[in-house]
């Protein structure tokens, strides 16, 4: 990972893009981009504003949710914006500051969104293998602190990274083949040695990933054997229905991301670059939008606050009308 202090060799300012080798597509493709953007801004924001005001959703699951959803919106606020920008304006630069500032915001909280997963899955565990003393355990005081520090550890994973890349001498010009600011398409930039920069992402990504998953896969394994073992019909398939959600929400969040981790370095030159910026976009995406959907759907006290909401609205027509 060489460093050399060098202003010299540090542009002013990098040129995103875009999709090398679609750029007639480019207005095409930001349709059901602006879309799927358009969504995850107003489910999360719906979210957030049902479990602020609504006093049922006052719950160490709903809270947990509260920071995917915020999760979610930092993510989608942080490079959609500008890939649009791309696709419609063509407005391509990106301040050298400001790079750093969205490869930051991204990676952080692409690593945070996995930590919340597994944060969620421990909640259920929690709260099926030990109902009793759920509340007791997951304080809000405790929730603050583990939501935190799920933020700190991504934070300080991917500071060294920009570090680094802010310090790296550039000769191979400006433009970065993406729509963002992506750790590894900027360090390609770079005339020196990036290739324990490439080891590090690897680590973080393989370290992060690992320990989540194995953490989720064991709750779920915990929360499966004590399942099986009620006695009642009904308890269990009341368990299992409080798991759905999050279990779509795991496979919408890992699956783009496995598919985009793998192809990148094990494709070869089989997948076109392309492919792998549309699925990084994808990875930004596909959980901000689905999330709160899937939440909406699956969860019964959330589509109760909604259609109370929307009832007392109408309601409250009716009698201005009258």
């Amino acid at each position: 990972m060489s460093v050399q202090n060098n202003t010299d060799l540090t542009p002013a300012s990098f040129v995103l893009n875009g999709i090398p080798g679609l750029e007639d597509m480019h207005i095409w493709i930001s349709f059901p981009f602006c879309s799927m953007y358009a969504v995850a801004m107003m489910g999360n924001c719906g979210l957030l504003y049902l479990i602020f005001f609504e006093d049922s959703l006052h719950r160490p699951m709903y809270y947990f949710l509260a920071i995917l959803s915020l999760t979610d919106l930092v993510m989608c606020l942080s490079a959609i914006p500008k890939a649009l920008c791309i696709f419609w304006f063509h407005q391509k630069e990106i301040g050298f500051d400001d790079c750093l500032v969205q490869m930051f915001f991204t990676h952080t909280f692409t690593l945070m969104e996995s930590g919340v997963l597994m944060l969620m899955a421990l909640d259920r565990y929690i709260a099926i293998c030990y109902p009793l003393r759920y509340s007791t355990i997951l304080t809000n005081a405790i929730i603050a602190k583990i939501g935190f520090a799920t933020y700190l550890r991504g934070a300080l994973l991917i500071i060294p990274i920009i570090f680094v890349i802010k310090y790296l001498p550039y000769c191979r010009g400006n433009i970065i083949n993406h729509t963002y600011c992506d750790h590894m398409s900027v360090a390609k930039l770079s005339c020196g040695n990036v290739k324990v920069n490439a080891i590090y992402g690897l680590m973080v990504a393989l370290l992060i990933g690992g320990f989540d998953i194995l953490c989720i896969t064991v709750s779920y394994t915990m929360i499966l054997r004590t399942v099986v073992s009620l006695s009642s019909a009904d308890a269990r398939q009341k368990a299992f229905s409080t798991c759905t959600a999050h279990i779509c929400a795991i496979v919408f969040s890992y699956s783009p991301a496995f598919f985009s981790f793998f192809s990148h370095h094990f494709g070869g030159h089989t997948i076109p670059p392309s492919c792998h910026i549309i699925v990084a976009n994808i990875y930004l995406l596909l959980p901000p939008t689905m999330n709160p959907i899937v939440y909406g759907v699956k969860t019964k006290q959330i589509r109760d606050c909604v259609i109370r909401i929307f009832q007392g609205r109408r309601i409250s027509k009716l009698t201005v009308c009258k």
